[in-house]
């Protein structure tokens, strides 16, 4: 699957600007991870990409949250793409998370929206003023970003095999790449 293809299908179905920014900091995240794992870049990338793309649609049904959109684009996505997907809401949907594709997009999601709220309290709210220590900082500050499950990103260490100050980096940097994008 190409990268503009899972484009056309995350615009068709998700609207939110902070959501489609969501989805892009993801796929950055996913694109800087892969080579770690010899992991096709191209295919995590669009994992990144896609993982949230029936969030809008599933509003309010959890449970239909990364299954949805395999009813609305049936037979369009691989199934290794697929199954990532599924896996990162694996609390809901009960695909638990197997190769380190699927570990990487749950533990990044939640990564992902707490850089971005930490940088939205930095006085300059911009990407590039901010580095590992100031993040887990805020990661350790229970009422900040309480979306963000520190948990899941914790799994980085087990699941993946990554110290967390070093996941902590390599996700900012890849958000830090495409600050215009994310308007930050």
């Amino acid at each position: 699957m190409t990268r503009q293809t899972a484009w056309e299908i995350l615009s068709k179905y998700l609207k939110n600007p902070n959501l489609i920014k969501h989805s892009l900091a993801t796929e950055a995240t996913m694109r800087a991870l892969a080579p770690r794992y010899e992991g096709d870049v191209e295919e995590w990338g669009v994992v990144g990409l896609l993982h949230d793309a029936d969030y809008e649609r599933s509003k309010g049904h959890p449970e239909e949250h990364g299954l949805l959109l395999f009813k609305l684009e049936p037979n369009s996505i691989p199934a290794v793409i697929e199954h990532a997907i599924k896996a990162h809401n694996f609390e809901f949907t009960k695909i638990a998370p197997e190769s380190p594709m699927d570990w990487a997009i749950y533990c990044c999601d939640q990564l992902t929206g707490l850089i971005v709220a930490a940088a939205l309290v930095h006085p300059d709210k911009k990407l590039a003023s901010l580095n590992v220590e100031f993040i887990l900082n805020r990661m350790k500050q229970k009422d900040f970003a309480k979306g963000a499950t520190r948990e899941q990103i914790l799994l980085c260490e087990e699941k993946l095999g990554i110290p967390l100050n070093e996941f902590i980096d390599i996700t900012l940097h890849a958000m830090q790449g495409i600050s215009k994008d994310l308007e930050l």
